[in-house]
C-alpha cells in the first residue's frame, strides 16, 4: 500500500516560526519562503492570520505574502480559524486557508478558549464564505495521540472531529501529534478508524518529534497508505499551548526517507538544506534535522578537499 508519490506541506514559516520568542525580520521570513519555492514545496503555510497579541511571530503575515515570488505548481496557504482572519488571508493572496481545533476538550480550551463544539461553530461562517469563493479549506485536529493536560486521547475522539470537520466541508484534515508523544501502534489505531470512513488521499499527518519516533510514525502512515505529511524545514518548530513540544518532523529528515525509498515528492534535498540555511543563519542557532546537520557536514569536508 506505499505510495508511489508523497505530498509534502511545507510548515517551516508557519508552524516551524510561530513558537520562537525573538522578531524575525519579515525579509528574513520572505526569503525563507523564497528558498522553499526553488525546493520544489508543493505547498507552504506563509503564515497566520490570527490575533497578534496570541502570536506576535505571524503580525506580518500580509508583508511576507506581498513580498514572496510565486511560482506555478506552489500553493501558499494561511491559518485564517475566523471571518476577520479569512478575509485578510483572501486579501494578502492565499491559495487556501486551515482552520483549527483539537480532539482534546481540555487542550482546545488552553488554546482557543472554545469546546470543540464552539471552535467548530466558529469556524462555520468561514467554510461557508470560502465554499462561495471556491477557495480549498484545510481542518487541523490537535493532539489526535495524545495531549499535555489530558494524556492519551481516544481514537474514537479523533473520529468524530475529522468526521465533523469533513462535513462542514473541508478538503482535507491533517491529524497533528502535537506533542510527539505518537508511536506507530497508536498511529495504527487512528488511521486505521479513518481510513475506514474517509480517503486516504484527504488526510494528512502532522508528526512532531519530540520523543524522535516521527519517522518510525511517518513509515507505519506510509505502510497504511497515506500519502501527504507536514514537514517542518530544519525541524524548526514547536507549539506556544504545548510546553516541551519540539517541531515537525524535519523535511530533510523525512525526505531522506522518502528518497531512499524511492518515493516521488518533487522536491529537492540540497535546496531544502539551502532554505534551513537561511533561517537558521537567521535564528544563529543549529536546526536539530539530523539529515540537515549530515548534508552540512558533507558539504564542509567536500569544501575542504
Amino acid at each position: 500500500m506505499i505510495p508511489d508519490r508523497v505530498t509534502l506541506v511545507e510548515m517551516g514559516p508557519r508552524d516551524g516560526l510561530q513558537n520562537i520568542d525573538a522578531a524575525i525580520p519579515t525579509d528574513a521570513k520572505i526569503r525563507f519562503v523564497d528558498a522553499l519555492t526553488r525546493a520544489g514545496l508543493p505547498v507552504i503555510e506563509v503564515g497566520a492570520f490570527v490575533s497578534p497579541k496570541a502570536v506576535p511571530q505571524m503580525a506580518d503575515s500580509a508583508d511576507v505574502f506581498a513580498g514572496i515570488t510565486r511560482t506555478p505548481g506552489t500553493h501558499y496557504t494561511a491559518l485564517a480559524p475566523n471571518l476577520r482572519g479569512y478575509d485578510a488571508a483572501r486579501a494578502a493572496g492565499a491559495d487556501a486557508v486551515a482552520v483549527f481545533t483539537a480532539a482534546s476538550e481540555t487542550f482546545n480550551q488552553r488554546n482557543i478558549r472554545a469546546s470543540i463544539a464552539e471552535s467548530l461553530e466558529r469556524f462555520a461562517p468561514v467554510l461557508e464564505r470560502a465554499t462561495a469563493d471556491g477557495v480549498p479549506v484545510r481542518g487541523y485536529v490537535s493532539c489526535a495521540f495524545g495531549c499535555p493536560y489530558e494524556g492519551a486521547i481516544d481514537p474514537a475522539a479523533v473520529v468524530r472531529v475529522t468526521a465533523d470537520l469533513f462535513a462542514m466541508g473541508v478538503a482535507e484534515v491533517s491529524i497533528g501529534d502535537t506533542i510527539g508523544v505518537a508511536t506507530p501502534n497508536r498511529v495504527d489505531s487512528v488511521l486505521t478508524r479513518l481510513a475506514a470512513d474517509h480517503p486516504a488521499d484527504r488526510i494528512a499527518l502532522h508528526f512532531h518529534d519530540t520523543r524522535g519516533t516521527a519517522l518510525a510514525n511517518v513509515l507505519r502512515a506510509l505502510e497504511l497508505g497515506f500519502q501527504t505529511f507536514d514537514t517542518s524545514a530544519g525541524g524548526l518548530g514547536g507549539c506556544p499551548f504545548a510546553p516541551g513540544a519540539t517541531g515537525n518532523v524535519a523535511t530533510e529528515d523525512v525526505l531522506y526517507l522518502l528518497d531512499g525509498m524511492g518515493i516521488d515528492t518533487g522536491v529537492d534535498f540540497d535546496r531544502v538544506v539551502d532554505a534551513s540555511l537561511v533561517i537558521e543563519q537567521v535564528l544563529d542557532t543549529p536546526l536539530p534535522s539530523r539529515a540537515l546537520r549530515a548534508a552540512l557536514a558533507q558539504r564542509a569536508r567536500e569544501a575542504a578537499e
